[in-house]
């Protein structure tokens, strides 16, 4: 089967095509219907074509992962496109060491595209980002929740529509500079697989792709450590090799989210009590956008031991507060849920998958059971964890190993504590 054409480019293949890779294709022609077979060769992306004649856009975001992705592949021979986003205002960001995605962000990506000679567009979606992103960040806050506006900028920006500009340019795939890997399987699907330098490891924020968009989706700098990838860097002579690393949102330039929200929603914020766990109220409080759980330090309030945010209530306009024991969380319910594993949902055993889940980006996955309850979705910890906050994400994989398979995951939508922790809470409460 010749796959479609765009502008002269081969389409990522088929489902029916990859169940045909590394397998001999037996092709009959003429009357007699002589067999012959010949070998598929694959290049270092997956897909059946010459290097040459394989369109790839990389997301070129002006740091340094995604300039070496774009020299790499260029280097290898692909028809490399360089794309940048341009998600918000960057006037407040711009020059600000340690921001994602800041003014200076795009300036770097042209002078790296125009270093490799590949050519390079800066894609207007303000707007989509805006509300799609930045909207939905201010109204978690204000409702009690810790939202990662990363996870919904890679589900509902660059993974969805920056995937759709990929394929009108004609690309075969969309590179990017993120730390995991991606791999095909026997039954033509490709999955994702923590990055082979754990502390480098993205796959967290990327739990959210679907099969549809892994199927063009390229991480070349899954199995490299970040070392390597700053010798390439400067083998390549780019112009970011030593620019530092992004750590902060890209659309709060201060690094003060509250800043931010109060900008988008003015005067949202209403001030209300801080209530210890055992009823007692402590103190008040300006809003509940300036808390999240698990929080220690700036509580603004003092007791006899150190106090931690246990909840918030964004509907009472409640701060509960209370010991570290009390944060112990046993059980998770998870909504928008996404499933990237090979078993149906409908085949699941009724006692649960035995998984391993991570609930913070830099803690390590942890054991425990995913469960489906008709339309719900839930996960019991095999041990406790600490500061499980609604809005955060609680992301599968097949085991605690490194460089385990991402499974999938879902936003956390309650949370119930640990028996020991509701022990606790019933003593302080009596």
């Amino acid at each position: 089967m010749v796959p479609a054409k765009i502008r002269g480019q081969a389409l990522h293949p088929g489902a029916k095509e990859l169940e045909a890779i590394d397998k001999t294709r037996k092709v009959c022609c003429g009357r007699d219907r002589v067999r012959f077979s010949r070998q598929i060769t694959m290049n270092s992306l997956d897909l059946p074509t010459q290097p040459s004649e394989t369109r790839v856009v990389v997301a070129m975001s002006g740091g340094v992962d995604s300039s070496v992705v774009a020299a790499l592949l260029k280097e290898e021979g692909y028809d490399v496109i360089g794309v940048t986003l341009q998600l918000y205002d960057h006037g407040a960001a711009t020059h600000r060491t340690g921001a994602c995605c800041a003014g200076q962000d795009i300036h770097d990506a042209r002078k790296v595209a125009a270093r490799i000679n590949i050519p390079h567009y800066v894609l207007d979606y303000e707007d989509r980002f805006r509300t799609e992103v930045v909207d939905r960040f201010a109204d978690d806050y204000l409702a009690g929740r810790t939202p990662i506006p990363c996870v919904e900028c890679n589900r509902s920006i660059k993974f969805r529509d920056l995937l759709g500009t990929a394929r009108d340019l004609g690309a075969a795939a969309l590179a990017t500079g993120h730390y995991l890997s991606s791999r095909s399987l026997s039954n033509g699907r490709r999955a994702l697989y923590q990055a082979f330098d754990e502390r480098r490891d993205q796959s967290y924020f990327l739990y959210a792709t679907t099969p549809a968009q892994l199927a063009m989706l390229r991480f070349p700098l899954g199995d490299r450590s970040k070392a390597e990838t700053r010798e390439l860097a400067a083998r390549f002579g780019l112009p970011v090799a030593e620019k530092p690393d992004s750590q902060d949102i890209c659309f709060v330039p201060t690094g003060r989210y509250a800043d931010v929200i109060e900008k988008l929603r003015p005067g949202a914020s209403q001030p209300g009590k801080i209530i210890h766990v055992d009823g007692r109220v402590l103190g008040q409080h300006r809003g509940v956008m300036h808390y999240t759980v698990g929080q220690r330090k700036g509580i603004g309030v003092a007791d006899g031991e150190p106090l931690y945010v246990l909840r918030l209530d964004a509907e009472s306009g409640e701060v509960i507060v209370g010991p570290r024991a009390a944060l112990e969380v046993g059980s998770i319910v998870l909504g928008d849920f996404n499933w990237l594993g090979d078993l149906p949902m409908g085949a699941w055993p009724h006692e649960g998958l035995s998984v391993a889940v991570k609930v913070r980006s830099t803690r390590p996955p942890r054991s425990a059971t995913l469960h489906k309850r008709g339309h719900m979705f839930s996960v019991e910890l095999d041990a406790a964890e600490e500061g499980v906050a609604p809005g955060q994400a609680c992301v599968i994989y097949d085991s605690s190993s490194p460089g385990a398979r991402l499974l999938g995951g879902g936003v956390i939508a309650t949370t119930s504590s640990s028996s020991c922790a509701n022990l606790r809470e019933q003593a302080l409460a009596s």
